[in-house]
């Protein structure tokens, strides 16, 4: 019964988007930044997320082709102190909130990075992205991050399309431990969805989603 009732919450908050998470799009008549300053601004971002917004290891994200509003709501939690990451300590603490936003357009613009799906059980990751588990209240994927992993730019529901393996299962393992904790706008929903995964559940998803386009 809570596990049902679980559910029914998490899928109200997803189909929500747009409305419940105006906290993680720009605020209303924000400018968006200038992707041709960003370009210079982003020299050093290169090192570990690429010329062309593709990541030089699987543990990075690509950022090449996420929404905006993604990219500046996190770089924005960076900076506020709200998520932590040792490699992107002191990365953005003497950036404007101007250069995030250049930086965010620079990426936003770029071509979506793909990927091949590899692993053992691709079938496994695929039902729980396209149906979730109802037994253990997880919802689909999809009622955030859209049948073709595209996300929702204005709810900054992130761009799952491409995105490495080794990068998401981080990141769900994160929400599962309460280490991450940026899904606070939307009633921890990304934490009451990965509390609920087992390893090897979080492993296939994460390598389904490398290769969905």
């Amino acid at each position: 019964m809570l596990r049902s009732l679980k559910l029914l919450v998490l899928l109200a908050l997803s189909t929500s988007g747009a409305t419940a998470l105006a906290a993680g799009a720009p605020p209303a008549g924000e400018n968006r930044g200038d992707a041709e300053a960003g370009a210079a601004k982003a020299t050093v971002c290169a090192a570990c997320h690429g010329q062309e917004g593709k990541a030089i290891m699987g543990s990075y994200p690509n950022l090449g082709g996420q929404h905006y509003s993604y990219l500046l709501q996190q770089m924005r939690a960076f900076k506020s102190g709200e998520r932590q990451a040792a490699l992107m300590a002191g990365q953005v603490d003497n950036l404007s909130d101007q250069d995030l936003r250049d930086i965010a357009a620079f990426y936003a613009d770029m071509q979506l990075v793909e990927g091949v799906a590899e692993g053992e059980d691709l079938e496994l990751g695929e039902r729980i992205y396209r149906a979730g588990i109802a037994d253990e209240g997880i919802p689909a994927c999809v009622a955030c991050h859209s049948p073709q992993g595209l996300g929702n730019g204005p709810a900054a529901f992130p761009v799952l399309s491409g995105q490495n393996a080794d990068y998401v299962a981080a990141q769900l393992r994160a929400y599962r431990a309460g280490e991450r904790v940026t899904d606070e706008a939307m009633g921890q929903m990304m934490r009451g969805v990965a509390d609920e995964l087992e390893d090897d559940e979080i492993e296939a998803v994460s390598a389904y989603v490398h290769g969905l386009h």
